[in-house]
């Protein structure tokens, strides 16, 4: 599988995970832990990662992210104002 970046990144979410983290004051490891309890399996390292556009995210962990964030699966991809 071929991989693209995305403006010099693997993903188009993370700025807004990032954005939306810090506003609601969680640290990279309570938001991992919120995904661990929702199923999806995540570290720090791994959010810290997704935030800096070093790793892909499935189409199958946005609203995983979603949920835990409080936003539309549409507002993390930039699609949509929250």
């Amino acid at each position: 599988m071929k991989i693209y970046d995305y403006q010099g990144r693997y993903n188009c979410s993370g700025r807004y995970i990032r954005q939306r983290r810090s506003a609601m004051g969680l640290s990279q490891e309570a938001l991992a832990a919120k995904l661990q309890l929702a199923g999806l399996e995540m570290t720090q390292r791994a959010v810290s990662r997704v935030e800096t556009g070093l790793r892909i995210v499935p189409d199958y962990e946005i609203p995983f992210f979603a949920d835990a964030l409080g936003v539309s699966p549409l507002w993390l991809l930039g699609l949509d104002e929250q």
